[in-house]
């Protein structure tokens, strides 16, 4: 368990005042190991040192921070007493750090880049909310003296953005990659394809984007029958996906693209029609659901598709994976054991043929993961490792592969124990795109069932696995579908404070998870969200709604 010495009102007394007592420890994610007393450290003018060892990039997000103190301490740093000392140490951890909180200084040091980013996040939110400002600020502008060692439970701290369904411009990517940062998350997965819009500048295949990154409509609502007429869409230059994946590596966070295939298809296929089983015509999807056109499993130019999109993509983000979807090719829960493509195809009955694939409700499953074997190799070929959704786990799987458990748990604890690596995303625990309460028709529209902070903060990742097994759980994510979800601050609302819930189920053992702990130190990050000027739901507070909106939530039967 934690062990947190409540801080007492400093009662050292100057000649004229009480001394600056501190900000309550209010840290999310809370710290594996906190020790504190009622001494106190100024931060006001404190000199900030780059200590030996620190990598360029280190030494940049050091220096960052003498000027962000500066800035709302309205004291030039150096020009005060004391000295925040950040140094490299090897023998820890990767992502761990540790923080020695005196009097006359505070000792910082971290193995790597993100450790250190890590420890300056926590020295942040130990103090007044105004560090995150633009302006100066009158606070007490203080840390309390102490120990403090940390490191994460999971390597993979991830948050899924879908900008298929609903395109977010640059600025507001950053926003999310900001606000993950505050909450030491470090992988941000990029939807960027799907049936309703092609998000991701291909130079080989121009008519990606100038078909595929726009609809002639969107449904209106939740009527399956409409659609308002408006033609909608957008996507990002290479240079601008470039500038993202720069700018989420500044923060520590790695950014892992998603081009979802076979299924969710549409849109490309609208650009590409011979690239489909029956050769169109295709419109890119107005509603939302599932199309059940899907790329041809037999047609050879399909891999050379993949392959010319994946060399483009490769090239732009660095990441060790690359996310290829694999999920619904054959429709969603309605249309299951119907009749798809792939079944009177010509080229993919070949191909089954060949594959000596019998014909039969197992033959698509079959199929499809030869399809996934041969992007596998592809991006093997250019370095990289895959991650798909839980249906690519159906039929033969080949190693190397990590399953995103997104329908519950079922399939990640079977991933598990066949040993392939696992990221936990059940929808039970981790879809934002759900309601935060069951008072629906005081929300904002979502896509439905409830999903509040409470639930996700109680998700445990290791529930249900067969013992040793544990190793093959990579990290947790949560997921933002934005099907129903056209403005920032309705993303942003949807994001928050679900977010920091997750970030302790991401970062903290099971056994240092206190869901009252949290809620009190809660009201400090609400407070970060104010002056950082994100919209955020108040669910914990008894309101209910975006801004403007806002309503009481019923009180609690008795």
């Amino acid at each position: 368990m934690n062990k947190v010495i409540s801080i007492l009102a400093a009662a050292a007394l100057t000649a004229a005042c009480a001394a600056p007592v501190p900000q309550s420890f209010s840290v999310i994610p809370m710290p594996n190991e906190v020790e504190l007393t009622d001494d106190v450290f100024c931060v006001k003018g404190a000199a900030v040192v780059e200590g030996e060892g620190l990598c360029e990039n280190a030494s940049a997000a050091v220096r960052a921070f003498s000027d962000r103190l500066a800035l709302v301490t309205g004291k030039q740093a150096g020009k005060g007493k004391g000295v925040i000392l950040f140094s490299a140490d090897a023998s820890l951890a990767p992502e761990a750090y540790s923080i020695k909180i005196m009097t006359d200084s505070v000792l910082v040091a971290a193995s790597s880049f993100n450790g250190i980013l890590y420890a300056i996040e926590t020295l942040k939110q130990m103090l007044p909310a105004e560090v995150y400002g633009s302006q100066k600020a009158k606070a007490a502008w203080v840390l309390p003296c102490g120990v403090i060692s940390d490191a994460p439970r999971f390597a993979h701290r991830g948050f899924m953005l879908d900008s298929a369904r609903h395109f977010w411009e640059v600025e507001e990517v950053k926003r999310v990659i900001d606000i993950m940062a505050v909450y030491k998350l470090n992988t941000l997965h990029w939807h960027l394809t799907d049936d309703q819009g092609w998000r991701v500048e291909i130079k080989k295949y121009p008519r990606l984007t100038e078909v595929g990154a726009w609809r002639s409509g969107t449904m209106i609502a939740k009527d399956w029958d409409s659609d308002d007429g408006i033609r909608y869409g957008g996507f990002y230059t290479q240079d601008e996906l470039r500038e993202v994946v720069a700018y989420a590596a500044a923060k520590g966070i790695t950014i892992i693209p998603e081009i979802d295939l076979p299924g969710h298809m549409l849109a490309a296929l609208s650009a590409y029609p011979e690239l489909g089983c029956t050769g169109g015509p295709y419109e890119v999807r107005k509603i939302w659901g599932i199309s059940k056109d899907i790329l041809c499993a037999g047609n050879e130019q399909v891999f050379t598709f993949i392959d010319d999109v994946m060399t483009e993509l490769t090239d732009i983000f660095p990441s060790e994976y690359i996310h290829i979807g694999g999920d619904e090719c054959f429709g969603g829960r309605k249309e299951v054991g119907k009749p798809v493509p792939w079944d009177s195809c010509p080229k993919c009955r070949a191909k089954k043929r060949e594959l000596h694939i019998k014909e039969g409700p197992e033959s698509r499953h079959l199929l499809q993961n030869y399809v996934t074997a041969r992007v596998q190799q592809i991006l093997a070929d250019k370095g990289r490792k895959i991650i798909g959704w839980d249906e690519i786990l159906q039929g033969e799987l080949q190693e190397g592969a990590t399953i995103m458990s997104w329908r519950g748990t079922t399939g990640g604890i079977a991933a598990a124990e066949k040993g392939f690596n696992v990221i936990m995303s059940p929808n039970t625990y981790c879809y934002f795109d759900y309601y935060q309460s069951e008072e629906q028709d005081k929300e904002p529209l979502a896509i439905g069932k409830h999903l509040p902070v409470e639930k996700v903060y109680g998700f445990e990742p290791f529930d249900g696995l067969a013992p040793g097994t544990e190793s093959h759980i990579l990290g947790v994510q949560a997921n933002l579908w934005t099907e129903y979800i056209a403005k920032p601050e309705h993303l942003e609302y949807m994001m928050l404070p679900r977010l920091c819930a997750l970030s302790e189920v991401q970062w903290c053992d099971a056994d240092r998870k206190d869901y009252e702990r949290f809620l009190d130190a809660l009201d400090h990050s609400l407070a970060i969200f104010d002056v950082m000027g994100y919209t955020y739901a108040k669910h914990v507070k008894g309101l209910i709604g975006l801004p403007g909106e806002e309503q009481p939530a019923e009180a609690p039967a008795e």
